[in-house]
């Protein structure tokens, strides 16, 4: 028996590799594969990963394209790794104040500067946690800190003395900077660095070993370059942060910096779709646990109503985004059902979950390369997402 189990283990690897980045039997997702590879053909991304699954399981995993537009550069699969940008701030950032406020660490009507005393300054000492994850704080939406800072201790004091562009909880401006103060509230809170607190409170649980801050030497041959960056740091971005003030922060911050690919996000939004719960793969027998309270699932993925202005954000988390409010077709697609939570990163990557239909969509491009001027993953994102939902709910 001994002598056959080589062949047999390979039998096994050969059918799990084909079935993790191929085809469900059940569905046909051949119109996922037609966007993508126009996508690619156009120039709007030379890869992608696309994940599509349910509160139980991955029903469709592929890889497309390369790692550049040089066919001869590494082919993407599904280890590959992302710059995920502004993901960032729902799969780290929002996660581990989930966990802090499960732990009732703190009130979201707690005022930041009781926790950063140099932040209740110029009009801001009223701001509330929750006003910066619903992004109502009156902070400015960006600032270009790498020209006119030299480290990240200019970057947080720029910050922390900033003035308001609107008064607090009036508006809705989606802002960088109200994500990188939340991450710099989990280490006030929690005592610890962004990144540890990640690793050890959800990362690690939740066997997410492709998902970090600020890969080692050893990963960069993994991860999908970004841009050609010739206007700051002189040379093709692989492996390192594209966000220039997530850089000036050492490549740790709540607004960007992670890096992962689509079936390490699986296992994060799946548990978010299933109410918190999870199955424990490091305990006998699979142990059903616990990683978030299922109030707070609730409470940080459904759209925020309590406001005086038209709003689709979440507690970190976006939602369903008003027709009306953007130029462009809304990224999660017009099928989506209203009982939805997403968010998208600007080097080209997206989650989307449909709560009412059990849907669960990841796309992972570098849209970015060679430059950031490219802007084809607009049409992209809603196609594919509006294919995703009609594939599963008309084969159900």
């Amino acid at each position: 028996m001994s002598r056959f189990s080589p062949v047999l283990f390979l039998l096994i690897f050969l059918f799990q590799s084909t079935f993790s980045n191929g085809y469900s039997t059940e569905y046909d997702f051949s119109e996922i594969d037609e966007i993508i590879s126009g996508g690619i053909n156009n120039g709007s991304f030379p890869g992608a990963q696309v994940l599509i699954g349910n509160e139980k399981e991955i029903l469709y995993n592929k890889s497309y394209g390369n790692f550049t537009y040089d066919e001869n550069s590494p082919v993407v699969t599904d280890r590959t790794l992302y710059d995920l940008a502004s993901l960032t701030k729902v799969i780290a950032t929002t996660s581990a104040i989930m966990k802090l406020y499960d732990e009732k660490k703190f009130n979201l009507s707690d005022k930041v500067s009781s926790y950063i005393p140099e932040f209740g300054s110029n009009g801001k000492e009223d701001i509330t946690i929750l006003n910066l994850l619903i992004h109502n704080s009156g902070l400015t939406a960006f600032v270009p800190f790498y020209k006119t800072n030299s480290n990240s201790t200019d970057v947080l004091n720029a910050i922390y003395s900033a003035e308001l562009v609107y008064p607090t909880g009036t508006d809705f401006v989606y802002s960088d900077l109200n994500a990188v103060v939340l991450g710099k509230l989990v280490e006030k809170i929690s005592g610890e660095n962004l990144n540890k607190y990640c690793i050890d409170n959800i990362f690690l649980p939740l066997d997410m070993h492709n998902t970090m801050f600020v890969p080692d030497e050893s990963m960069k041959s993994k991860i999908a370059p970004t841009e050609d960056d010739t206007y700051w740091r002189g040379r093709l971005l692989q492996g390192e942060v594209h966000d220039e003030t997530t850089a000036m922060l050492d490549g740790i911050s709540g607004n960007a910096g992670l890096f992962s690919n689509a079936t390490d996000i699986y296992k994060l939004v799946k548990v978010l779709l299933n109410g918190g719960k999870y199955y424990n793969p490091y305990s006998r027998g699979l142990k059903e646990e616990r990683m978030f309270d299922e109030f707070t699932v609730e409470l940080f993925t459904k759209r925020y109503d309590d406001v005086y202005y038209e709003n689709s954000r979440a507690l970190g988390w976006d939602t369903k985004p008003l027709e009306s409010s953007t130029r462009y077709r809304i990224p999660c697609g017009e099928l989506i059902s209203e009982n939805c939570f997403g968010h998208t990163g600007y080097t080209g990557t997206s989650v989307w979950c449909d709560k009412d239909r059990k849907i669960i969509v990841i796309l992972l491009t570098n849209r970015v390369y060679p430059t950031r001027n490219n802007y084809g993953i607009r049409d992209i994102r809603p196609e594919i997402h509006n294919a995703a939902i009609e594939i599963v709910t008309s084969q159900n």
